[in-house]
């Protein structure tokens, strides 16, 4: 089963001159070349935009809905990339009020677990059509105080691999944790990224950190 090293795609500033981060995180059977160019639509031109690739295309085998035990070692592996990505962010100088986060479907989800598990005042998370990973929620995994930091989740209400049951709690999680979260909900939309979903993301990106 894969295990992630960090084979970190980049575009815009280079991270050693640059003070704002967007990290991308990509789906199952895409690639960090292709979740950089919607991060592009996201991100002005002053942003460092870095794409981690997932081995073999996918972060972890099953369903995010799947027990976390039977992703393993892959979500775990993920999780520890990501690490080591936002500590080489932090090691050039960039606070993590500038550190934004954006993913799509199993990148959504890894998006959301990564930041709740590990949650703090960031710039910003924008998760495209994704929830909390597990059969279940499990809220021994997540510490930390979101201290008001956007996130918003947007998805489909017929989407076929996320469930609205599963947006809405992990929506409670979230709140509860201090995350200034908004969920937007789009009758009959395809597994995709519409419009709307893009203004808000880039809405909350471009925000001034304060």
């Amino acid at each position: 089963m894969t295990q992630h090293t960090l084979d970190l795609k980049s575009a815009g500033v280079p991270l050693e001159q640059g003070t704002k981060v967007l990290v991308a995180i990509h789906g199952r059977g895409g690639s960090a070349a292709d979740i950089l160019q919607l991060a592009m639509e996201l991100a002005d031109e002053e942003f460092t935009l870095l794409a981690p690739q997932a081995g073999n295309r996918t972060w972890y085998p099953y369903s995010f809905l799947a027990p976390p035990a039977q992703n393993e070692p892959g979500l775990s592996s993920a999780i520890d990339v990501i690490d080591e990505l936002v500590n080489k962010v932090v090691a050039n100088g960039i606070i993590y009020k500038n550190i934004h986060f954006m993913g799509f479907s199993q990148g959504a989800c890894l998006t959301l677990e990564y930041v709740t598990r590990r949650a703090r005042r960031y710039g910003s998370v924008i998760a495209f059509t994704g929830g909390l990973i597990g059969d279940k929620i499990y809220p021994e995994n997540y510490s930390g105080d979101f201290d008001g930091t956007p996130v918003y989740i947007g998805s489909s209400d017929i989407d076929p691999h996320v469930p609205l049951q599963r947006i809405y709690a992990s929506e409670n999680i979230i709140r509860d944790m201090g995350g200034d979260i908004k969920v937007d909900v789009f009758h009959g939309m395809g597994h995709t990224v519409n419009r709307q979903e893009l203004e808000t993301g880039r809405h909350l990106v471009n925000k001034v950190a304060m």
